[in-house]
């Protein structure tokens, strides 16, 4: 059974930790990220997690549908 977690913010902090995750291997597994809270638009954190000018392209596919971001 996975642990679910909610991120709180999604500026630098927020997007090292889901990437964290999902290099280590523990998305979907053992860990489920099922909220992101922040007032950016989810396009524009899409946007942001797949190109971060500091970590590099993010190797995941990031896909934004309305409200959504879909990893």
């Amino acid at each position: 059974m996975a642990v679910k977690v909610a991120i709180n913010g999604f500026g630098r902090i927020g997007r090292l930790v889901f990437r964290a995750i999902v290099d280590q291997g523990l998305l979907g597994d053992q860990v489920e990220v099922v909220a992101v809270n922040d007032l950016v638009p989810a396009g524009n954190l899409a946007y942001l997690l797949k190109y971060d000018t500091t970590q590099g392209r993010f190797n995941g596919t990031v896909e934004a549908e309305g409200d959504d971001a879909l990893v």
